[in-house]
């Protein structure tokens, strides 16, 4: 069980922070800072750079925790926060990955809500600092909170689409 956890947790923690460093950096394929910015823009999303620099450190900094073991629940929480938001982007494309849907971000979370259920196992950082295992009660929290914390991001940084945008998005789909 401990092998398979490390593997998850490397796999999983690793792909989480990837996708941050593409965000904020031309690193694996991003399309640096600007791009970032652009990407939330284009989303509707306000904050500008400020927002493209905390969700790329929020999936920087929840990967390599995530991928050590290391305050496992909390950086199952963040992470979770991050992807529901990816997926509450994508939720009206439908659920298929092949769409541009929110399948890829709901499985992390899952992962994420799972890693934060099960605990890192005995090959991580936690475990090394004899902070394992953590009490249910910051299992739950973290499930609850992380997406929770995403909706609200969602919620307060997105602004709703003029009527011109309406128009232009729905013109690009037909």
């Amino acid at each position: 069980m401990d092998a398979g956890l490390l593997v998850l947790r490397v796999v999983v923690g690793l792909l989480i922070a990837g996708h941050g460093v593409q965000k904020v950096s031309f690193r694996f394929g991003g399309d640096g800072l600007a791009g970032g910015t652009e990407e939330f823009r284009r989303d509707g999303f306000r904050g500008g750079r400020l927002t493209a620099l905390a969700a790329g450190a929020g999936q920087i900094g929840s990967g390599l925790f995530l991928a050590a073991g290391l305050l496992t629940p909390l950086a199952a929480m963040a992470a979770m926060g991050v992807m529901t938001v990816a997926g509450s982007v994508k939720w009206p494309k439908g659920l298929w990955v092949q769409h541009d849907g929110y399948e890829y971000p709901l499985v992390l979370v899952v992962v994420c809500a799972a890693l934060a259920l099960t605990g890192p196992g005995r090959w991580s950082v936690d475990h090394a600092a004899g902070i394992v295992p953590w009490p249910e009660w910051v299992a739950v929290a973290a499930l609850v909170l992380g997406p929770v914390s995403g909706l609200l991001t969602r919620l307060v940084l997105h602004r709703p689409a003029t009527a011109g945008e309406g128009m232009r998005h729905a013109q690009a789909t037909e």
